[in-house]
């Protein structure tokens, strides 16, 4: 794989959402931002010590009791599924943020403490406040924050159905990326039995067990954050995340910046698994040649030989088209 691009905190591209949406989302390659963070209050509190970003973050606490996933030290911080699947190596806790931090604290303090890990909290449901004061000027307001905070850590390879940006507040992040058409190659689990909601490769680097992985090694591209460093995450690409020191504090954002409505991609997806994919080969091709024809468009707009006016649904999907093709849909699940 080429090396990935690097900007820094100042560049043009950077200068608010509307242009690193132009610049940087339209290209859907991932791009590491040094010190994109650089100036965030949670950043620059945590720069003593990782500890005192944790009391920065408690600043805000609203008094809720977030999920907080809490491991026996024999599992290393690599929350992952049991031996036999059919369940997790960690068990789940609600608990009040300061207890968790507590559980984070005692880890950093002593290794052989169970290890203690929040993923995906919403800042404006547990830390009002937070996102306010720590928001990064290329992401749109609306857009929710979400930190990740706990012990060292390892998090199995999985995709986001949204464009990501991380940014690390304290200790570093090791990402190893994959791009999306790695798929075959990484041993992907249950799409309903899950650790957080997303699939998750189960390969490792056994060639008797996963001979296929050696595909997507081969094209792996590993990415080192400090604090204040962001890195942006195009939809779909593989991501392992490793949080390498004692306590770690990152935040996110999600959103579907090329959306044209509310519908998300992986939804059809779904209903094409169960409408197509056990139908006999030469019928799936078929098919195939009609998704190419009207949803990847590798021969451009499949009207592109009419005038605008003359599409009919198949014309701008930015106005009523979209809303018409949508109520078909929903018209013909509802067997109308």
């Amino acid at each position: 794989m080429p090396p990935i691009a690097e900007l820094t905190g100042d560049d043009p591209a950077l200068a608010d959402s509307g242009t690193f949406q132009a610049q940087i989302i339209r290209a859907a390659q991932p791009v590491v931002i040094r010190g994109l963070g650089t100036g965030l209050p949670a950043v620059e509190a945590a720069r003593s010590a990782p500890d005192a970003g944790l009391r920065h973050v408690l600043g805000y606490d609203g008094g809720g009791r977030p999920e907080v996933f809490l491991a026996d030290p024999e599992v290393a911080g690599r929350y992952f599924y049991s031996e036999d699947m059919a369940g997790f190596n960690f068990r789940r806790a609600q608990l009040p943020l300061a207890e968790a931090f507590a559980h984070i604290r005692r880890h950093a303090d002593d290794p052989a403490a169970p290890t203690a890990y929040l993923g995906s909290l919403v800042a404006s449901a547990y830390l009002p406040g937070f996102a306010e004061a720590n928001r990064l000027r290329v992401v749109p307001g609306e857009v929710e924050t979400r930190l990740w905070i706990g012990n060292a850590s390892h998090v199995a390879c999985h995709y986001d159905a949204y464009e990501n940006l991380a940014c690390v507040i304290a200790g570093q992040r090791r990402f190893t990326l994959y791009p999306p058409d790695t798929i075959g190659d990484l041993y992907v689990g249950p799409i309903d039995h899950t650790m957080a909601g997303q699939p998750a490769s189960l390969a490792s680097a056994d060639p008797a067990r996963f001979p296929r992985f050696a595909g997507a090694a081969a094209r792996a591209i590993t990415v080192e954050l400090e604090p204040g460093d962001a890195l942006f995450l195009p939809k779909l690409w593989w991501h392992a995340v490793e949080a390498t020191s004692p306590i770690n504090l990152m935040l996110n954002h999600w959103w579907d910046a090329t959306a044209k409505g509310p519908d998300a991609p992986l939804l059809s997806m779904l209903l094409a698994m169960i409408a197509l994919a056990e139908r006999p080969e030469a019928e799936r091709m078929a098919f195939r040649a009609f998704f190419d024809h009207y949803v990847f468009r590798t021969d451009g707009h499949p009207l592109a030989h009419l005038p605008e006016d003359q599409r009919g649904i198949l014309g701008d999907l930015t106005g009523a088209n979209y809303g018409q093709i949508r109520a078909m849909v929903l018209r013909a699940l509802r067997g109308a």
